[in-house]
């Protein structure tokens, strides 16, 4: 990265910051009394607003290009759960956009977050306690049917936590356990989102995103570890082709 291309990539950073502080405080703000007034169906659409800001901007003042391919697979008449690899926050949003409605399994944690987890509530996620694995599957199961029986998908990140671009982890079986207990397809998607904005740092980076949304992954007549393992059969090899980028993570 040239002298230039890394001045752009503070700026950029620092703007970005600025507006994500500024629109995370507001809609936080906003999202009880959202929460309270608006029905269901309103939650995420209103939600969404903050999340399409947040990749906008992103894009413009970080110079960053998003290629999506395979959009077609996107049945919203139909609920899923839906498998992303997790490098970054971005994905985070954008699969909010791309698929809603949809509930993220997520660390409870996050609801404790002023601003950022309030607004997250709005939105029916499934918050678990990592640390008790046992119950936090059981909980994935029962709430996920819950939310699969109401017409919402399930965003479910089967590494657990976010990987950077460079590095491996097992997928854990939770994904194919809730789709053949709820007998609904998996839909699975890899990207390379963590070369531009890095997880856990607040600087970004210039650069391309590149989404695969693959077909999905029947769960009928299957067993769990049959389809566990035609899901991450799939994603290992897209992910495998998804391009590299900045060197600042070798």
């Amino acid at each position: 990265m040239s002298v230039w291309e890394s001045l752009k990539s503070w700026v950029g950073s620092v703007v970005f910051f600025i507006y994500y502080a500024v629109s995370t405080i507001l809609f936080g703000a906003l999202a009880p009394f959202a929460t309270v007034l608006l029905p269901k169906a309103y939650r995420q659409p209103v939600l969404n607003l903050h999340n399409k800001g947040l990749l906008f901007v992103f894009r413009i003042v970080c110079g960053v290009k998003v290629e999506i391919v395979g959009r077609e697979h996107i049945n919203k008449d139909r609920p899923f759960v839906l498998v992303a690899n997790h490098q970054s926050e971005w994905e985070t949003y954008v699969l909010q956009v791309l698929m809603a409605p949809v509930s993220t399994v997520l660390k409870k944690e996050l609801l404790s977050v002023p601003f950022f987890g309030w607004g997250l509530r709005m939105v029916q996620p499934i918050a678990i306690d990592r640390s008790q694995r046992t119950n936090a599957l059981k909980q994935i199961i029962s709430q996920g049917k819950e939310r699969l029986e109401d017409g919402r998908s399930v965003l479910i990140f089967p590494e657990g936590t976010r990987i950077a671009p460079n590095k491996e982890q097992a997928f854990n079986k939770g994904a194919a356990m809730l789709a053949t207990s709820a007998g609904v397809p998996i839909l699975p998607v890899v990207h390379n989102a963590g070369y531009v904005w890095p997880g856990k740092r607040w600087r970004k980076f210039p650069g391309s995103i590149r989404v695969v949304i693959g077909p999905v992954i029947e769960s009928e007549g299957k067993k769990t570890s049959a389809l566990h393992e035609e899901m991450d059969v799939w994603m290992r090899a897209e992910m495998a082709k998804l391009p590299k980028g900045n060197s600042f993570l070798e």
